[in-house]
């Protein structure tokens, strides 16, 4: 059996990646403001989760009508001042929680959030579990350095770590890296 020519075969299709346009402090317009930038650089196709109403408003006032964005609506948002755990489990339609489960049924790559950092995390928990072996979840950033970049993990998302805590740290950061 031959393999068809590159040409022939079928792309796979590119999973957009999901945002959250409620989360973060500058409000929906600076959110879809960033989602029209990423996709005129190529980085869509991505699904903005919120309030449509006000998702609609702030991508047709800033002319965005083409881009590769669908909008999924959620109806509730969790607020940067909200305990994390009571908001994680009362508000089951938040952006957040919506933004995770696109992620959980496979139709989002990923879910990005600016919102606020510790419902962040425990909707994630609540939402997609952690892997065997995995004790906590850390939040990870990559920084530039001289020679490339280094992957950063927990970034004062643990109050109190133990030491295997922090050994799996390194591991989820080895894999990620």
């Amino acid at each position: 059996m031959t393999t068809p020519p590159p040409e022939a075969q079928a792309a796979a299709p590119v999973l957009p990646v999901a945002v959250d346009a409620m989360g973060g402090d500058r409000g929906v317009e600076a959110v879809v403001a960033g989602a029209l930038r990423a996709c005129g650089e190529g980085l869509g196709p991505l699904l903005l989760v919120g309030d449509e109403a006000r998702i609609q408003a702030a991508l047709a006032e800033a002319g965005g009508g083409d881009a590769p964005i669908r909008i999924v609506h959620a109806s509730e948002v969790i607020g940067m001042a909200e305990h994390p755990g009571r908001a994680a489990r009362t508000k089951r339609d938040s952006s957040m929680h919506v933004g995770f489960r696109l992620v959980k049924d496979g139709q989002a790559a990923g879910f990005v959030s600016a919102g606020n950092t510790g419902a962040m995390m425990a909707v994630g928990l609540l939402t997609l579990r952690r892997l065997p072996g995995c004790d906590r979840p850390a939040i990870a950033s990559c920084l530039p350095t001289a020679k490339g970049h280094v992957v950063l993990l927990d970034m004062g998302a643990n109050v109190d770590c133990r030491a295997s805590h922090l050994a799996q740290f390194a591991l989820m950061g080895a894999a990620y890296a």
